[in-house]
């Protein structure tokens, strides 16, 4: 499989610093489906050069253990923008660019073109809100990703503990990607880094939003994010029977327990039984 569709089908995306390669192997050992070799938010101001040589001089011999690698660069109004972008071209072994703070296509499809690799945008400002259908029909852009921290930071939201104030925020990044056909989106973090029961609500969650992955910031979370994102025993069972139901009736409309089996539910069910198999290797 190629490293853009294990990409597409990945559920854990887990954060690693730069400037911390001591943690580099760990985050690539962990379970998770992609390590995402950060140089932006989690490394201080005056080690962003340190960051970029230390994922320069470990990239190549971390993608020779098989797990897809992403660098977030710092946003396109940084000072480091350039530079993160030259250290990334000439980086052995990279899968796809994380883009934070995205708000133009036209800056997506630029960095597309002098790079070559799939995009990950984050949508974590108003910015980025208003201009998700053009950044999702952007070239190159796999998936998108919800990147809600910064989102209330921009636009001063507050939240309640279910965060249901940003319910508009993932429900038209679900929107834009199913409207420009990408993989399922990226869910944000869950700053909890501890709190099992937290990140297992806030990924089931982001599946009901129809989201397919999630964010992680420590090697923990990344086992509740994938049992989490799986369907359950008694939901594969139900697909199950849909199915039957389906076959059995020969694609007519058909009752199963009072509830009526068209066309939309025979679909919901397989992609519940397609959930249930995971990733494809």
């Amino acid at each position: 499989m190629s490293p853009a569709q294990r990409l597409a089908d990945a559920r854990s995306f887990l954060f690693v610093p730069g400037n911390r390669p001591d943690r580099f192997a760990k985050a690539v050992r962990s379970g998770a489906d992609a390590v995402i070799l950060d140089l932006e938010d989690s490394v201080p101001a005056g080690d962003k050069a340190a960051a970029r040589q230390a994922v320069m001089a470990h990239g190549a011999e971390l993608s020779k253990l098989d797990v897809p690698l992403i660098v977030r660069v710092n946003s396109d109004s940084s000072a480091e923008w350039a530079e993160d972008l030259v250290a990334v071209g000439k980086l052995e072994g990279v899968a796809a660019v994380m883009v934070p703070k995205a708000e133009s296509s036209e800056t997506l499809d630029r960095l597309h073109t002098s790079l070559g690799l799939p995009l990950l945008p984050l949508i974590e400002t108003a910015g980025g809100f208003y201009a998700v259908r053009a950044l999702a029909a952007t070239p190159g852009v796999l998936r998108l990703a919800v990147g809600h921290i910064d989102f209330m930071a921009d636009t001063g939201m507050t939240c309640d503990a279910e965060e249901s104030e940003l319910a508009p925020l993932r429900f038209a990044v679900a929107m834009a990607t199913r409207w420009g056909q990408l993989a399922p989106a990226i869910d944000g973090v869950t700053v909890e880094a501890t709190d099992d029961q937290r990140v297992r609500d806030d990924t089931r969650r982001a599946r009901r939003f129809g989201f397919g992955a999630k964010l992680c910031i420590h090697p923990r979370q990344v086992a509740v994010v994938h049992a989490a994102l799986a369907p359950t025993d008694a939901e594969l069972e139900w697909a199950r029977r849909v199915i039957a139901a389906d076959a059995a009736s020969g694609g007519a409309a058909v009752q199963l327990d009072g509830r009526m089996v068209d066309t939309p539910v025979v679909l919901q069910a397989r992609r519940t039984l397609a959930l249930g198999k995971g990733p494809r290797s």
